[in-house]
């Protein structure tokens, strides 16, 4: 991307939407200053250290097909950890494991016999998987629409398959166990998973905002943390004032809101950011030193309940996110409403006894929570038909253009798309 005139740009919010903007302008020689409210950078997509342990705000992951973040990331520097494909499906006194034929062969050849999900929704999956493959990029998010459910029922798929599969899997993935988003979101989603692995940096998740912050600076722009935008107005000579809350005034010839989208609605005033969201909870666990229940790398679908959602073995996932003290790393997350209402000790105590019941020969005694993030707006509601009534990055009045996952699709996918997308249009206004 080519400037065509330098100029200043502010871009607020040093999320993953609004750190792929100023990188982009930087990089183009667009003088930008970023101003974030937190005192670090990442938004929702951070990394901290919790007793010498590696722990991401919420459980997240990284889809390496992703196009978006192929474009704008060094994912080699990333160091990424991937997942063993496929999942475990988990009810007490049983489990099962689901292979991916094309990428784990030898684990594949005990599924496709497992009695756990029926031999005709095997093929289906495989039938599936060979057409969303090969369909462009263009093709997706097009089209009619429905919930993830009836998409499944219309094309076959069991109701056992759906229900000890996609209900948790996908209600990782969407936070919605009813599978009541987009079909779109599972289609480009499935597609991702036959085409890359699932993964996270070495360092964590905050290594992804981490490592678009450096390019950022590296082009000589400057993040600004700890200053909050309490309004921004546009000028009768067409630039933009940005007023912080500690009363400083700013003057630039362009802004770019990438806020949450409660905020993006209420600096901007565009009422078509959606603000209804779904919400999850994610509690960390370890075990005491020595102690290992030795799950794999791959996720643990609760087929059995709602509660938890999914068990993840980070620790095996990601030894980089452990102290070398022969501790382990578990995390698990919960989706239903009702978890809510559950104090922190209440939560681990579901874990514990989940695990016990899918792994009665191991002993998950021990098992203590480290850290609990509670996200009421972890992603913004996706329905069928959602896209319809997105925002334009483009609507705010004036040279300032609105960058985040929810003028795409809640992912980092998204995320990083809109960020490119807003770029551009900020150098058209420049």
């Amino acid at each position: 991307m080519d400037a065509t005139e330098n100029g200043d740009v502010i871009v607020i919010g040093a999320g993953v939407a609004g750190l792929t903007t100023a990188a982009r302008l930087a990089e183009a020689g667009v003088d930008v200053t970023v101003f974030e409210r937190e005192d670090a950078v990442g938004g929702r997509v951070e990394s901290r250290d919790v007793d010498g342990f590696t722990v991401d705000r919420g459980f997240q992951v990284l889809f390496e097909a992703y196009p978006a973040l192929r474009a704008e990331l060094d994912l080699d520097a990333l160091d990424l950890r991937p997942f063993s494909p496929g999942a475990v499906i988990c009810r007490p006194g049983s489990r099962s494991t689901l292979a991916d034929p094309f990428r784990d062969p030898i684990a594949a050849l005990g599924s496709v016999l497992d009695p756990e999900i029926p031999f005709r929704d095997k093929l289906r999956t495989l039938a599936l998987r060979r057409e969303l493959t090969g369909r462009s990029e263009s093709e997706f998010f097009a089209g009619t629409d429905a919930t993830i459910r009836t998409y499944l029922r219309e094309r076959g798929f069991s109701k056992r398959y759906v229900d000890r599969f996609v209900e948790p899997f996908y209600g990782g993935i969407t936070l919605d166990r009813s599978l009541s988003s987009s079909k779109h979101v599972f289609e480009y989603t499935f597609r991702a998973m036959s085409r890359g692995r699932i993964a996270v940096p070495a360092a964590g998740m905050g290594a992804i905002p981490s490592q678009l912050a450096d390019r950022v600076s590296a082009a000589g722009g400057e993040i600004r943390t700890g200053t909050e935008v309490a309004r921004i107005d546009t000028m009768a000579d067409g630039d933009v004032e940005v007023i912080c809350s500690n009363g400083t005034v700013e003057t630039a010839s362009a802004a770019v809101v990438a806020t949450t989208p409660p905020e993006s609605r209420r600096l901007t005033g565009v009422e078509s950011i959606p603000t209804e969201g779904v919400g999850c909870i994610t509690q960390w666990y370890t075990l005491p030193p020595g102690r290992r229940l030795e799950l794999g790398r791959r996720i643990l679908l609760n087929a059995g309940s709602q509660r938890p959602n999914v068990v993840v073995p980070m620790g095996e996932v990601a030894s980089s996110y452990v102290p070398d003290d022969g501790r382990t790393l578990l995390v698990a997350t919960f989706v239903d409403d009702g978890a809510f209402e559950l104090e922190d000790e209440a939560l681990a105590t579901e874990t514990r006894e989940a695990l016990a019941s899918w792994y009665p020969e191991r002993s998950a005694d021990g098992l203590r929570p480290i850290a609990t993030d509670r996200t009421p707006f972890a992603q913004f509601a996706q329905p069928p038909g959602f896209r319809e009534g997105l925002p334009d990055p483009d609507d705010p009045e004036g040279p300032v253009v609105l960058a985040g996952d929810y003028t795409r699709w809640s992912s980092l996918q998204g995320a990083v798309e809109s960020g490119r997308r807003a770029s551009e249009l900020v150098v058209r206004h420049l």
